[in-house]
């Protein structure tokens, strides 16, 4: 059985990023952007108008209110997507649109409201005096061609895909979903919905397993619950070690009679890295490697399972995918922790803010077995291993749920 700061170390010894792939921009959604993407042009990419108005020369304004109007000669129309190619003299304007061109010889916009309005008059009066720049987008002022756009290992949200497709990008590089096997052993295992007889239980874990895959952004290729005997095992796991860049099992991995999955794992040439750590919930975790793809078996307990996932499973799709790995927090408890003696302790949680402090507590039910526990939790709760239980006031590290929020 070795430590838990041990067996994170021996993981990282077998990271590697996913490749990549390009994909169109209608495609992209929370996907991950492979590699720094940089504007290829600036933005705006041409001086233009903030509102619709007049394009004027600021000098032609000087003086200029209700009560005494200046009066300008209009010679034509500035809109979106058609540009005037006529340039301003002394005592001229043009009509400008929102996101117009700004014509030669102006420097400012003047707003519609403020003169005597849009008309297929010769003139217009002007009823506000105006200064240089007012109300003109600047070429390049929100960013520069070449600027840094969107960083690598960025999930594509409607902001990315917003901002991608207003720079030009109908497709880029993204990283490749990892393909990721899931299963679980045990006889007793029934599907939702079907009648259940006694000593049977519903298969949680693999549903529980499916939704954290969907979420972190990976592909589940296989999801079955295998018999619990060899030849089940070995031909599944044939078939996945041949296809899978994760396989993740839900028990079968303990000291019992039935517990063959380590035993197949090993006959298939799976390299065993370790298979005890000294963590509560989920003393039995087998780390192993084929080639290169990494097998985690994880307990079959229900919060057991759901725990060494998010605590093992989740930061290692988080690297192969280079997403920025999620980092332990602390905050202050307001109830007592029970620790272990020897072990790594681990119990879901909630924490919030509170007098700009963070403060936690763990659920109520500390049962590996029940998994009502993670229904009000918004983080899972960690401490080292020893003789007390830490007391209201200490601090304790807090993995905050990916998709829950701190109130």
């Amino acid at each position: 059985m070795i430590t838990v700061h041990k067996a994170k170390s021996i993981i990282d010894q077998y990271l590697t990023q996913l490749n990549s792939e390009v994909i169109l921009i209608n495609e992209s959604s929370k996907r991950i952007i492979y590699h720094d993407l940089k504007a290829p042009f600036p933005s705006p990419r041409f001086d233009n108008s903030a509102m619709d108005g007049f394009a004027v020369r600021s000098v032609d304004t000087i003086g200029a209110s209700k009560e005494d109007p200046v009066s300008l000669k209009v010679i034509g129309i500035s809109s979106a997507g058609i540009p005037s190619n006529l340039t301003l003299n002394p005592g001229e304007c043009i009509q400008c649109m929102t996101g117009a061109t700004i014509p030669n010889g102006a420097d400012a916009v003047l707003m519609v409201e403020h003169t005597s309005g849009f008309s297929d008059n010769d003139s217009v009066l002007i009823f506000l005096e105006t200064h240089p720049g007012k109300h003109i987008r600047k070429k390049g002022e929100e960013v520069q061609k070449g600027d840094p756009l969107i960083s690598k290992g960025t999930r594509i949200t409607p902001s990315e895909i917003g901002t991608l497709a207003s720079f030009g990008f109908r497709k880029f590089s993204v990283v490749k979903k990892p393909q990721i096997a899931i299963f679980g052993t045990g006889d007793e295992l029934i599907e939702p919905g079907e009648p259940i007889d006694k000593g049977q239980v519903y298969n949680s874990n693999l549903y529980i397993f499916a939704d954290l895959v969907k979420k972190i952004g990976g592909d589940v290729t296989i999801k079955k619950v295998v018999k619990d005997n060899k030849d089940s095992l070995n031909s599944f796991l044939s078939k996945a070690l041949k296809t899978s860049d994760v396989i993740i099992s839900s028990g079968g991995i303990s000291m019992g009679r039935f517990d063959y999955v380590r035993d197949v794992f090993i006959e298939l040439g799976v390299k065993e890295h370790f298979w005890k750590v000294a963590q509560k919930p989920g003393k039995p975790l087998f780390f192993g490697t084929e080639n290169d793809t990494l097998i985690f078996g994880l307990p079959g307990n229900p919060i057991s399972a759901y725990i060494a996932f998010m605590e093992w499973v989740w930061p290692v799709l988080e690297s192969m995918m280079g997403i920025p790995i999620s980092k332990p927090i602390t905050g202050f408890l307001t109830e007592s922790f029970p620790r272990e003696k020897y072990k790594y302790r681990y119990l879901f949680g909630q924490t919030w803010f509170e007098n700009e402090k963070l403060f936690c507590k763990p659920s109520e039910k500390t049962g590996s077995h029940m998994l009502s526990s993670s229904l009000s939790a918004n983080c899972i709760l960690g401490s080292d291993h020893g003789e007390n239980p830490l007391q209201p006031g200490d601090k304790i590290n807090i993995n905050v749920l990916p998709w829950k929020h701190i109130r």
